[in-house]
Order: structure tokens, then sequence, then C-alpha cells
């Protein structure tokens, strides 16, 4: 075996899915964690960055929104359909914001955002017709770009597709194997299992993979409860993934008729898989503020995911000088699904030693970190 993949989320299927690609020899064990972030994402896709990104933000984010839409296509023509959809993306105001659009278009106009195609401003009453949930005398700009993807289909796509290039499956827990100094693949069960690269993108969990080694990851929990409505007699597919920005809230609907929420953050739930009558009553009600054609729908379902967030506010990606062999790709938080495809290709380029074309330097997760 070339390289080990630990982690069976959206990060770890698409690195493991680029390794296969390329003809490596390649395993992914599947830990299958109760509350993995990609089973739970919201979905909603808004790949660009902002002025206020640092530089490695920046360029990391314009090359995984000129990625996404490529890596989605391929998997759709190669028969395995990832379950997105370009259908726009709309950011809700209850007033008219000139300054909000300005920047929206000004970022369209520039060079590299040629995915976000147009920005549109949108008058009382049509975003309402977009999304019919919404109060008619919302505001909203609609980013032409903007699409939405189904995590658990996204990840079947690529695993089905690696496999079909020869990817090796396990389940069971991991546990880093240490000899002669270095990271020397994994045991699953009782079976080692070795190769020259691990890659670790267990989410959450990663952290607790390395502990053992004495590695100290600077990543932790973040447990967010969703919630799923059904809209009998509404045709959902075309609608656009939302955003509000006064509530820090998104909304995304997928076809026939449901309509997902955004999550609540708990930080200091650690890994206790809940539903708590407290997150549902903040989701509800901040649903229905936001979209009051919602007091008809169902409640379908909750969800309750653990995303992977760090100290800095910044992703961890690369090697670890404490941990020769290792390469670490998680701590996207909230934009697991729109970033986690591209961080699985980087990671699979830095297990074979490949150029990226991206100052990584300050992702590394051996770095200094301190609170964002």
């Amino acid at each position: 075996m070339d390289v080990i993949v630990v982690g069976g989320g959206i990060v770890g299927a698409s690195t493991a899915y680029h390794l296969c690609k390329k003809g490596v020899s390649t395993l992914l064990v599947e830990t299958a964690h109760t509350g993995q972030a990609t089973q739970a994402g919201t979905g909603v896709i808004h790949p660009w960055p902002f002025p206020w990104d640092t530089p490695t933000d920046w360029a990391f984010k314009l090359a995984a929104a000129a990625h996404l839409p490529h890596l989605m296509n391929e998997l759709d023509q190669d028969g395995h359909p990832p379950g997105y959809e370009i259908t726009g993306s709309l950011s809700v105001e209850t007033q008219e914001s000139d300054s909000a659009f300005a920047l929206m278009d000004s970022l369209s106009r520039r060079e590299g955002f040629e995915t976000m195609a147009g920005v549109h401003r949108l008058g009382p009453g049509r975003a309402h017709e977009l999304f019919p949930l919404l109060n008619e005398h919302d505001h909203g700009i609609l980013i032409e770009g903007g699409a939405r993807l189904d995590g658990a289909l996204a990840r079947h796509a690529l695993l089905e597709a690696a496999q079909e290039r020869g990817l090796h499956l396990r389940a069971g827990q991991a546990r880093l194997l240490w000899e002669k100094d270095r990271v020397s693949g994994v045991q699953v069960g009782g079976e080692h299992l070795r190769a020259p690269v691990t890659v670790v993108a267990a989410g959450a969990w990663s952290a607790q993979l390395l502990a053992p080694l004495g590695v100290d990851l600077p990543l932790f929990p973040v447990r967010g409860q969703m919630a799923h409505f059904a809209l009998p007699g509404h045709n959902t597919r075309t609608w656009p993934g939302v955003r509000f920005g006064t509530h820090d809230f998104h909304a995304v609907a997928f076809a026939p008729n449901r309509v997902a929420t955004s999550g609540t953050r708990r930080p200091e739930a650690g890994f206790t898989h809940q539903a708590t009558v407290t997150e549902l009553s903040y989701l509800l009600n901040t649903a229905l503020a936001t979209m009051p054609g919602l007091g008809r729908a169902g409640l379908d379902r909750t969800r309750v995911g653990f995303r992977p967030a760090t100290h800095d506010g910044h992703q961890l990606l690369g090697p670890h000088q404490k941990a020769p062999g290792l390469v670490v790709a998680t701590g996207l938080d909230g934009q697991g699904l729109t970033f986690g495809p591209f961080q699985g290709r980087v990671a699979a380029q830095l297990a074979l030693q490949e150029p990226t074309g991206l100052d990584l330097e300050p992702l590394r997760p051996d770095r200094p970190t301190q609170p964002s």
C-alpha cells in the first residue's frame, strides 16, 4: 500500500479519489463515528473569498471554487451523481443594502471569480418569488454561481468512483502505528496496515488519533443541530440556497419538497451526541423569523453533527514535524462540504509530495496558534 487515508467523510473520500485517479495504491479506513459532519452538513455552497481573508485563504478558496464544479461534473459523467446543483445563492436582508451589493458585484468582476457568474439586486417580491418561504418585503442579492451539495451523496460518489479505480476499504477504529521514529500506518482491530504515508482526515476526531503519539492537534469539536422541514405541495428543486446575514443563518432546499437549515454551535458540548430542546427551539424560532412561510411545514427530522474547529479559525493542512510520515487534513469547521473536496485533493498532492501551487505554510498543523 502506498497511502493510507483515515476518515471516510468528504475530505477523506476526496483524498482517496484523487489518489486512486493517479493509480496510487490506497487504503481508506472508515471509522464510522456517530455525528460525522459530512452526513449532517446543510450543503449551501458559496466558496468565494472576501477581501478580509488572508492571502493564503484567498488563494485556497479561489482554487477550491474552480475545482469543485469540475470535480462534480467529472463524477457525474463517470456515472456517480454527487448531488451537486448550481441553483444560485440568495443573500437576504430586510432592507436594501447598497454596500453588500457593491461588494459582491465588484468581486464577481475580478479575475478568478468567473464561477460566481452574475450578481443581481432583487427588490421586494422578487426574492420571495425565488424562495417562496421568505417575507414578501425582503430584499436580496442573487449570486448565480451559488450551489447546493448533498454531503452524503457526494461522499458516496467519491468512494464508489475511487473503488472502481482500486481503492481498498477497511471499517473499524484506527490507531496510528509508530515505528522507527515515524508513523508507519495504522492498526485496525488486530491487523497492522502499513504505508509510507498516512493521511489523517478524520474530522473532529483527528486530534484523538494523534494524541497517543504525544501530538497535540489544535482542534476541537463543535456540536451542531440541524433541522429538516417537509413542504408537501411545493417543488423546491430550483430554489436557491439562502443566507440571512443578520441572523448568521442558512437554508437550502432539496428535491422534491425539503428545506434544511444551518445548525447551532455548541463548542462546550464536546462529543455528546444529543439533540436538545433548547437548540431545537432556537432553530425553529430563527427559521420562522427568517422564513415565515415555514409555518405550515412539517418538521421532518433533526440531525446532530460535530464540526472540526481550530483555535485560530484556520484549517489544518500539511505534514506535522513531530509525526514524520503523516499528512493532516481537517479543521474546516462548518465549511467542510464547500472546501472539503479541494482540501482532499491538496492532501493527496501532499501525500505524493507533488507541488500544490499554494502557500500552505500558514496552514501547517504544527504552527503556533492563537485564538482568532
